[in-house]
């Protein structure tokens, strides 16, 4: 299991985002769709790190899975004092996983067929998680983390 000072440092961007929040499964996920004409059976999750889909950073379609409680962007401040390990406490997968495999099952019942899914730091380990099990054909990851090796993987 890893986690540095990386996990927890970054900068915000400038913009506006275009998407729209929608509940898709019962979970509520930022959804950014291209204004041209795209095939309507595929997807690509973005699973964030641990500031969330609210961080203007990183929005597609991205299922909420931190449940509306994401490490505040001011975390990313020199001289935070935000505790990243009382905050991991209150997200192990028995809380955070659920929202994925929602999302997953209600795209399905919309016709979605073929899932990739990308994730960073913390939305890492799902990917991983996804792909395992299953669920996705396309996998792409960045500094994951909280993985036990190779127990995870096996």
């Amino acid at each position: 299991m890893s986690l540095c000072k990386h996990c927890v440092s970054g900068v915000v961007h400038e913009g506006t985002p275009e998407g729209k929040w929608e509940q898709i499964g019962g979970v509520n996920s930022y959804i950014a769709t291209p204004t041209i004409e795209y095939p309507k059976d595929k997807v690509v999750l973005l699973l964030t790190d641990v500031f969330g889909p609210q961080l203007i950073n990183s929005q597609t379609i991205v299922p909420d899975y931190l449940i509306n409680d994401p490490i505040p962007p001011d975390a990313l401040n020199p001289g935070s004092t935000f505790d990243l390990g009382t905050w991991l406490q209150k997200h192990p997968a028995e809380i955070t996983r659920p929202a994925l495999n929602k999302v997953i099952a209600a795209l399905k019942q919309r016709g979605i067929v073929r899932f990739a899914a990308t994730g960073y730091c913390f939305g890492g380990r799902y990917v991983f998680d996804l792909a395992i099990d299953g669920l996705i054909q396309v996998a792409a990851t960045s500094h994951p983390s909280l993985l036990k090796i190779p127990e995870d993987l096996e």
